[in-house]
């Protein structure tokens, strides 16, 4: 009885000791890799109808995370972060900020890039890692700010990989790491790290009942992030948009079967420089709440808005991956009347 107590006591105490070794070497990581993570603050004007009828501009607050990738003042952040934001300010580990530009997105992916303005005296930098190499059932490690409580760590597992289907074979796949560290609002855009304290995904989206974290995080794997981004160059539109079709397509006398009803146009954006104009009429159809009165685009590159993916593909077959210079032409429905915009894709660089 004797030797099994003190055979199972020196059990414990192996299993107690690996696991402060554990803590200790994630600590050291920890510190390590924390200063590149940073807080993303974002301002962007919004519409709200009053009891009177009246429609007022407010300004709404954003919160997010991000990574530092480079010492030259790139970082990574979620593009439903960014996407529509008047502005961008990058909150460092020692309280310092920095305004930022929106250099570059890839809405589908839900990551974006962004450019400091000034580089702080003391720029770190993390390591990209290879997603590729990290396997469910690997523990992994996540840093950010839920509910604005910046610099968090929190530790999970490598559940999954989930890659959705496309119709678009011409697109880059893209591909989820799924985790059950815990994730919450926030946490969005900030780094997804294997346990060596390289950058393996960005942090996009959790699926929950209650809101918060209930053990399924989504991130985007950081191949997909650097194929898009740092290879392709995605453009960074500054649109969010609605697709109406059918009955609601009609209702707002849309002369074809579908059109995108834009919602919000970022200032200084692409978006903006075209010319396209946001909605400003908070209404609710079908239970949903959207803005009408802004333009309805019907065609991009000449091919016209459906509600068939296949035709998507054709879009992005056509503004993707852009050269310096080259032109994107969209036309839209504006008080009844169709309109033909166009914008220089080196507008991003500027």
């Amino acid at each position: 009885m004797r030797i099994k107590l003190l055979f199972s006591f020196i059990v414990i105490s192996l299993i107690g000791f690996s696991s402060s070794v554990g803590a200790s070497s994630l600590s050291k990581v920890f510190k390590k890799v924390n200063p590149a993570v940073v807080v993303i603050l974002t301002k962007e004007h919004a519409y709200s109808s009053l009891q009177a009828g009246e429609t007022v501009t407010i300004t709404k607050g954003g919160l997010g995370s991000g990574i530092v990738i480079s010492e030259d003042g790139l970082v990574m952040t979620s593009a439903h972060v960014v996407q529509v934001a008047d502005s961008v300010v990058v909150r460092f580990l020692d309280g310092t900020t920095a305004e930022a530009k929106i250099v570059g997105a890839a809405v589908r992916a839900d990551v974006a890039l962004l450019k400091l303005d000034r580089l702080p005296e003391k720029l770190v930098a993390a390591e990209l890692g290879d997603s590729d190499e990290v396997n469910i059932g690997d523990e992994i490690f996540v840093i950010g700010a839920p509910y604005g409580i910046s610099h968090t760590l929190t530790v999970g597992y490598m559940s999954g990989r989930r890659r959705p289907e496309t119709v678009c074979k011409s697109l880059v796949p893209i591909e989820f790491l799924q985790t059950d560290a815990a994730i919450n609002k926030g946490n969005s855009g900030g780094p997804m790290f294997d346990m060596d304290g390289k950058v393996v995904g960005i942090v996009s989206h959790i699926l929950s009942q209650s809101g918060g974290s209930e053990g399924l995080g989504f991130a985007i794997s950081i191949n997909t992030a650097k194929e898009l981004l740092l290879n392709q160059n995605s453009m960074w539109t500054g649109l969010e948009a609605y697709l109406v079709s059918g009955a609601l397509a009609r209702a707002l006398n849309v002369p074809q079967e579908a059109g995108l009803l834009i919602q919000r146009v970022a200032n200084d954006s692409p978006g903006e420089k075209m010319g396209l104009q946001p909605g400003k009429i908070p209404v609710k159809i079908a239970g949903e709440r959207i803005l009408i009165g802004g333009d309805i685009v019907l065609e991009v590159q000449g091919i016209t808005i459906s509600d068939d993916f296949r035709e998507t593909c054709r879009i992005g077959d056509r503004t993707g991956g852009q050269n310096r210079g080259r032109i994107t032409n969209v036309k839209v429905l504006r008080g009844g009347e169709v309109v033909n915009l166009s914008v220089s894709a080196s507008v991003q660089q500027q």
